[in-house]
Order: C-alpha cells, then sequence, then structure tokens
C-alpha cells in the first residue's frame, strides 16, 4: 500500500462537488482528513493522507486535477529556522503527528518533516516564528 500527504484547493464552484468520496468509489483508495476549511461557495482548502495503490493514486490526482482541484505535495510544505528556535516545546504540545518532539536527554525540540500533516498548528503557537510555510516545487510522484 502506497500513502501520500496531498494539499487541494478547491475553486469556488468545485466546493459542492462529491470530489473527496469520488476516491473510494472510483479508485479505490481510504483516505483520511487531516485539516479542511471549507466554506459553501466559496474557496476550501482540505489537507488529506491518501492511501491505495501508487497507480489508482497516480489516477485519482489526475481526476482531482480534471474536475479544477489544485494539487500539491503536502509533505514538505513546513519548514523551521533552526536560528530562529529557542527550543521553548510549545510546538510541540500541538502538533497532533508528533513531527515535533522533544529529544531526550538533551531536550532539543526535533522536526520530522515525514511525519508533518501540514495542519499550521505550529505556525500559530511559534513564538519566535521559527515555523514557516514554505512553497515547494516537488512533484506529487517523487
Amino acid at each position: 500500500m502506497y500513502s501520500k500527504i496531498l494539499m487541494l484547493h478547491f475553486p469556488t464552484r468545485e466546493v459542492e462537488k462529491p470530489v473527496v468520496c469520488n476516491l473510494t468509489r472510483y479508485y479505490d483508495l481510504t483516505f483520511n482528513i487531516l485539516k479542511a476549511t471549507i466554506l459553501p461557495r466559496k474557496e476550501g482548502i482540505m489537507v488529506l493522507e491518501l492511501s491505495g495503490s501508487r497507480k489508482n493514486l497516480k489516477n485519482a490526482v489526475e481526476y482531482l486535477k480534471e474536475q479544477g482541484v489544485i494539487v500539491k505535495n503536502a509533505s514538505q510544505e513546513i519548514n523551521r529556522d533552526e536560528s530562529r528556535c529557542i527550543h521553548c516545546g510549545a510546538c510541540t504540545a500541538v502538533c497532533p503527528t508528533q513531527a515535533l518532539y522533544v529529544s531526550r536527554p538533551d531536550m532539543y525540540v526535533k522536526f520530522d518533516k515525514q511525519k508533518c500533516s501540514v495542519c499550521e498548528l505550529c505556525i500559530s503557537t511559534c513564538l519566535t516564528r521559527a515555523m514557516k510555510i514554505t512553497p515547494t516545487t516537488e512533484s506529487v510522484f517523487d
């Protein structure tokens, strides 16, 4: 089984369509919604973990694009400026995937990008603004 975390941007005209449900129906994928901000008749953003065969996932991404959904790889959208981090640990308290954690015995905050779901909770919690969203040029299937 193959798994990928994607960021989906739904244009206004696509918000009302059941495109995510169709990923299960037509492409035999399972999904886990990690974050979503979607309002009726407005644009929407969703961070979604999709699991299934690589072929079905690739076909599903093509389907989403055909429906007008902008699909980006979300696995590396958040970065940390090491020079700004004071290792206070505030971000570790809000990180739902434990991508941010305190290593022992040195008590430094570590960041595992592979676990990051791009929920953005760390950004608003970070006192020194060490956590940032940065654009990625990574392909969905790298």
